[in-house]
């Protein structure tokens, strides 16, 4: 590593630290010529891809699943660091997999049963957008996964209350 004062190509390790927000490792070094310290970060390259329903590849991308999951958390009981910490599981979880390639449905289901274990209601939110409901019955699928069926009629007869269709259209 190349000393930032003196330009020397050497230095060493004064200490290592693993930053588990930012999948990097951070380097306290000491120029060996001039002794002067500075701090080096050495980021993890996930080269992962995404394969989108469309047929597309993109980027495995930590910032859009944190702000996936952050909408979907909005107003929740989960906090913000609760959120990092899923993603950041997350993508632990496929660094142990040694894959190269993931469709955005698995990836989404991965999504789907962290939600599930901790709250209720961001799991149905990102359920709405990543399962692309279009009607009530739709929903009404995803909530039996979690919810007693007596409670779910419940919710069904209500629609009728509200004036909701039954009828796919």
């Amino acid at each position: 590593m190349r000393c930032p004062f003196c330009n020397h190509d050497d230095s060493k390790v004064t200490d290592s630290r693993i930053s588990i927000d930012t999948n990097a490792i951070r380097r306290r070094r000491e120029c060996l010529k001039c002794s002067n310290r500075f701090t080096t970060f050495e980021m993890l390259d996930l080269t992962l891809q995404v394969k989108k329903r469309n047929g597309t590849y993109e980027d495995y991308n930590q910032d859009k699943l944190l702000k996936g999951l952050q909408a979907a958390s909005f107003h929740s009981k989960i906090s913000h660091d609760q959120v990092r910490a899923i993603v950041n599981q997350i993508t632990a979880e496929l660094l142990a997999k040694q894959i190269r390639e993931i469709t955005s449905q698995e990836l989404g289901d991965i999504v789907m049963q962290h939600l599930k274990r901790i709250d209720v209601v961001a799991y149905i939110r990102f359920a709405c957008v990543y399962k692309r409901f279009k009607h009530i019955d739709d929903l009404v699928e995803a909530l039996k996964t979690i919810i007693p069926k007596d409670e779910i009629n419940k919710l069904k007869n209500e629609d009728n209350e509200y004036g909701v269709e039954k009828n796919r259209s």
